[in-house]
């Protein structure tokens, strides 16, 4: 089944075209990874699967519908800066999401609610290797601990889809090559499908299924908003 469609889609911002006439169909359990020159839409493309940008032209479907026009619990996103709230503790931070989803007068759970989200935020912070931080403060984790509670927070929710725009990209080579491994076994228990924007050409072979370059193949230097960018190579990855 095709979990995301991507139909002849324009973006532009006044007379400048960002992304022109792109298509893409990406099956159920595909991680997929954009890559392309810095600049030149990837976010773009990412944030319209997001509903945090509409297209200007064509259509976007998640399971054969139309893309709800505000972001959704079923898409879940990591960004490279971390969104976590400072006063909040690791577990409230990963409790916080379906709290506000499902109660959001007050926030939060009580009760038998409370204490079933409790346990499961806990299981998933042991498996992404938080567990014994569970208490610290945001503040006291290191780069590559932030972005495991980001990824925590994501999957709390139980995605269909979790994008991640450029989530390696401010993590030493170590800790980058850990997330990796994680990232990939996350994938592979949650069936979940991925979308990962990167500007790291081994990483996006690394960890993807598919790898697809996005760039601008008409350019007119005196007028260079005048032609955007769109999928210039789709490779098949051999991870």
């Amino acid at each position: 089944m095709t979990a995301i469609k991507i139909d002849k889609v324009w973006k532009e911002y006044g007379d400048t075209i960002v992304l022109e006439n792109v298509s893409l169909d990406l099956p159920d359990h595909e991680f997929l990874v954009i890559i392309g020159p810095s600049g030149v839409g990837k976010t773009t493309l990412l944030r319209m699967l997001l509903s945090q940008e509409t297209p200007t032209r064509g259509e976007i479907l998640i399971d054969g519908k139309p893309i709800a026009s505000e972001p959704t619990a079923d898409r879940g996103v990591v960004f490279q800066r971390y969104s976590v709230f400072p006063h909040k503790t690791v577990l409230g931070n990963v409790m916080l999401g379906p709290q506000w989803a499902q109660a959001p007068v007050l926030g939060r759970f009580f009760g038998k609610k409370h204490r079933e989200l409790k346990a499961r935020a806990m299981t998933l912070l042991e498996r992404v290797g938080l567990g014994a931080a569970a208490d610290k403060y945001p503040q006291q984790l290191s780069g590559g601990m932030q972005q495991r509670l980001a990824i925590a927070q994501a999957l709390i929710m139980k995605p269909k889809v979790l994008l991640l725009d450029e989530p390696f990209g401010a993590l030493d080579p170590g800790t980058r090559k850990a997330m990796h491994v994680l990232v990939r076994d996350l994938w592979e228990e949650h069936a979940m499908t991925i979308v990962m924007v990167t500007h790291d050409l081994a990483e996006a072979f690394a960890l993807g299924t598919r790898v697809i370059a996005v760039d601008r193949p008409r350019r007119d230097t005196q007028a260079p908003e005048r032609y955007g960018a769109t999928i210039t190579s789709d490779f098949e990855a051999k991870c």
